[in-house]
């Protein structure tokens, strides 16, 4: 399209408001802020199916809450007439570049416009399917490209935001980071190397005060602060004349972010202080074009803006604003812009052109317009709706697998663990002679409530089964997903079923299944009251969105039990309970005699002959030799320096790079073993898994939550980015403590991860429900210091427990940032697969509440050799030396219990 078809606007005209349709209930459009409706459409016309996450041919297009009760062309017509007046909602497509900070822009996008945008991938429509949403459906009223790898340059990375930026000149559009760069470069900039990557890292901006940047300061020491995640710039020498600077950085100017700062919410905007502060509306832009970088540019006649930084982070001050003020930019414009220039943009040449290069028979765009049109008129309010909702999909589980009814029986022995040795030593007495096929979810360590309960249990009742999932064909790049799945029931009766699509589905349809009487839980202070126990192998990202494994694992990729029979210890108050699930026309009274029976026999002085039992395990043997690490020193560090090669070409803000070390072992007793790590080492999030038939046994010892969702419907997240060793004198522990607290380096590590984990709880949480209780807080251990963040949000009522794992693994800090992009390099660097670790242990109750570790500081014992994995993450301002370091500090409390059975 040609800029001349309007005249030039000032400079503060250039942006847009549109006249939104009326919606006669505000809630609900909230209460459903991502109905997801696949086009399904191959490139080529063809109806095929959605892949998840991963680039492929097919469109699976998000479309959230867009809804009207007046048909879309006779709007259309009408909207050049209807008064001028600001509206309710403003309608955004969001194009998201495969990155994993773009649902932190929804997120704020949700709140700040009144309604969700809809979210695509930038393959996911042609050209001609945008255009006739855009102008035929009017379905927005405008356009936030987000920010992604790679480069505006690369067809693959940018996708079709060139074509906007290029051709809807007419439509208001915000570029984010990579947004950004595309805007600079279809205009005739250069996108470079910068000076030097900044990821994670907070600079002052300097802002000519242009309505994007309204009421935000300006200038040093002002309070405009925002977070950098970038390796490629704009050039400023190359800035053509029809794009203007508007904000600026100095080259050397990052910040650290120290725990004192206050962060706000991102969807509450700090005291704002006036622009003038600092800033002046004269600028030599000459000056800024040679000394500066750029951050933020806008057309001289079109509502285009860019923005270098990230405003959806957690820690950039004001960008709640930004994106408040692009919203007034987008009405300012079309109001002006139907009082001005009225029915000429249905009529424009350019407009014509593209209308009759488009397809009339497209499926895609029927099924849009279907859904467009399906939800008018509806006038449920937002109870009604969750509650429709999640009986929908419940329904259509129980229709298509035949639903369970599940009875529970639990009682309550209050103040009883201390009196019988503790956790410890219940589970050594109940469970310990016999250890095939138990389990034991540990919270050994229970410091400032980091944890409070631990389940226990071994091969139970009528209920009970074990689950082995292996993914098919995970090597040769051509699978998407789908496996093979054994079942074993408690009377050993086995078969083998093959899951086309895949183990996630078939948990999520089974947990789906089930029916409860939730006042039979009542009173109970924890959320696990039976159901699956076991482990997420790393691999199983191919059915979260990665296109394919290029190493294959030697364990299974999955592997739960069905635990109908439990025993709970809490911590905190030393209660123990026992919990039994059957269904109705069975019983579990007999196990829970039988079990409440051997509780109170035990006392004190089982403690003492579990102790000498296990001194009596230490002298069991494992082979004399030591671990050997899969890759060298040296070949670590020039991994190392190969994602820094990666990083700086801005293919990744942040790569986690692992390895495995592996021992040969014969006759190690394995809970022997794992009793002296939690010794040693306790954790919040220990595990004990023994699968006897696969000759598996997992000893862990992870400080790592990876996601917890609560009866509340609360997600959390706890992330780890930054470890040290304790220090041998109180002084040197805490001058240790303060070092990992205020570097640089390791804050923009945690920082990247609480951003990609926001996006992650973004897909799947109520808008304006994502939030950051605690950034960056240090924990303490046995024998490091962590660098710890909490992330919270309020789950969605139309996904499931799974949907939010499958949203989320693996966890981001175990991946790096953008989560894709960064797994596709590392399995291209890594020479074997991660197995379990990197994966998650933990719980899936009956009743749609699950708890899950990150796998790290864990022991595999697997068909006679014992392996260790530890990694960590890459950054630009990584030391490759100091990285090998770290790997080795994070194996010493594991390899050290396997090496004192020697």
């Amino acid at each position: 399209m040609n800029s001349s078809a309007l005249p030039l606007f000032s400079p503060e005209l250039a942006c847009p408001a549109s006249e939104c349709m009326r919606y006669t209930n505000v809630n609900f459009l909230l209460s459903r802020p991502s109905l997801r409706v696949s086009c399904l459409v191959k490139k080529g016309g063809d109806v095929g199916a959605s892949n998840g996450d991963g680039k492929n041919s097919n469109a699976s297009v998000s479309l959230q809450s867009m809804h009207s009760h007046k048909d879309e062309s006779f709007e259309r017509k009408r909207r050049m007439h209807v008064p001028l007046q600001k509206t309710d909602f403003v309608r955004t497509l969001l194009i998201d570049n495969y990155d994993s900070y773009t649902y932190n822009v929804y997120q704020e996008l949700s709140v700040i416009n009144g309604v969700p945008p809809v979210v695509i991938r930038n393959d996911e429509w042609t050209w001609e399917e945008l255009c006739h949403h855009l102008y035929e459906e009017n379905a927005f009223d405008n356009i936030v490209i987000s920010p992604g790898p790679g480069s505006p340059a690369c067809p693959e990375d940018i996708g079709i935001c060139l074509q906007v930026l290029q051709k809807c000149w007419d439509v208001p559009v915000l570029g984010v980071c990579l947004g950004h760069q595309a805007l600079g470069y279809v205009h005739g900039a250069q996108v470079v190397h910068a000076s030097e990557p900044i990821h994670g890292r907070l600079s002052e901006v300097e802002h000519n005060g242009c309505q994007l940047f309204r009421d935000i300061p300006s200038g040093r020491n002002y309070g405009f602060k925002v977070v950098r995640y970038h390796s490629l710039v704009i050039d400023s020498e190359s800035l053509p004349k029809e794009l203007i600077p508007t904000a600026w950085t100095s080259p050397t100017s990052t910040l650290p972010f120290h725990e004192a700062q206050k962060v706000e919410s991102i969807f509450e905007d700090p005291v704002l202080v006036k622009v003038g502060n600092g800033s002046s509306n004269h600028f030599d832009y000459g000056n800024t074009r040679s000394k500066k970088v750029l951050m933020g540019i806008r057309h001289s006649s079109r509502p285009h803006y860019g923005v270098q930084f990230h405003p959806e982070s957690v820690a950039t001050c004001y960008g709640s604003q930004i994106f408040k003020n692009f919203r007034e930019i987008t009405e300012d414009y079309w109001l002006r812009f139907r009082s001005s220039f009225k029915e000429k943009r249905a009529y424009s040449n350019d407009f014509k052109e593209v209308r009759s290069s488009m397809s009339a028979e497209n499926n895609a765009v029927d099924q849009l317009k279907k859904l467009v049109h399906a939800e008018r008129d509806l006038e449920y309010n937002k109870t009604e709706m969750k509650h429709l909702e999640m009986l929908n999909m419940v329904n259509t589980h129980h229709a298509t697998t035949g639903d369970k009814c599940l009875k529970l029986k639990w009682r309550k022995f209050s103040h009883l663990a201390g009196q019988v040795g503790g956790a410890k030593n219940i589970f050594c007495e109940l469970f310990g002679h016999e250890t095939e096929n138990t389990f034991w979810l540990d919270s050994s360590s229970t410091e400032k409530e980091r944890a409070r309960f631990s389940f226990m249990g071994g091969k139970g009742g009528r209920l009970w089964k074990q689950l082995t999932f292996r993914l098919s064909h995970q090597s040769d790049g051509s699978s998407k997903g789908g496996g093979y799945l054994s079942l074993e029931d408690s009377q050993g009766s086995a078969e083998t079923i093959f899951l086309k699509e895949g183990f996630l589905d078939f948990l999520n349809k089974e947990l789906l299944s089930y029916r409860y009487d939730e006042n039979e839980y009542e009173g109970l202070p924890f959320d696990f009251h039976g159901g699956y126990v076991g482990y997420i192998g790393y691999d199983l990202k191919v059915e979260c969105g990665v296109k394919s494994n290029r190493h294959k694992s030697k364990t299974p990729d999955a592997c739960f039990f069905f635990a109908d029979n439990l025993v709970v210890v809490d911590h905190k108050n030393d209660d123990v309970y026992i919990l039994g699930i059957h269904e109705e026309n069975s019983s579990v009274t007999q196990w829970l005699d039988d079990t409440e029976e051997k509780l109170l026999s035990l006392d004190g002085s089982v403690k003492m002959a579990s102790g000498k039992r296990d001194s009596h395990y230490s002298t069991l043997s494992s082979n004399k030799t030591g671990f050997s690490a899969e890759k060298s020193r040296e070949q670590y560090i020039e991994d190392v320096k190969e994602c820094q090669n990666y990083i700086k070409d801005g293919e990744s803000y942040e790569l986690c790079l692992t390895t495995q070390m592996k021992k040969p072992i014969k006759e190690l007793n394995s809970l022997g073993l794992y009793l002296h790590l939690r010794e040693r080492n306790p954790a919040p999030y220990a595990a004990w898994l023994n699968f006897s038939k696969e000759d598996l046994c997992i000893c862990c010892s992870s400080p790592e939550r990876f996601l917890q969702l609560d009866r509340k419907n609360t997600l959390e997240a706890k992330p780890i980015k930054g470890t040290i060793a304790r220090g041998a004198t109180k002084e040197e522990d805490e001058q240790l403590k303060l070092k990992l607290q205020f570097s640089e380096k390791d804050q923009a590590e945690n920082l990247m991860i609480v951003d990609l984990l926001r996006n992650d709880l973004g897909r799947v949480c109520d808008p304006g429900s994502v939030h950051v209780p605690l950034l960056m807080d240090v924990e303490s251990y046995e024998t490091v210091h962590t660098m710890v963040s909490t992330i919270r949000g309020k789950k969605r009522s139309d996904v499931s427990a799974v949907d939010c794992v499958r949203a989320a693994f693996p966890g981001g800090s175990m991946t790096g940032a953008p989560k894709l992009r960064s797994m596709e390099i590392i399995d291209s660097i890594e020479s074997s697969s991660r197995g379990i670790y990197s994966g998650c242990i933990g719980f899936f109750s009956y009743n749609q509440t699950f708890d899950l570790n990150i796998v790290i500081r864990t022991v595999i014992l697997h068909e006679s050799e014992a392996s260790i994995g530890a990694g960590g993450a890459v950054i630009a301002l990584s030391n490759p030396e100091q990285e090998y370091e770290e790997m080795v500090l994070k194996t010493g409390a594991p390899s050290r219990a396997v090496m004192h059975f020697d």
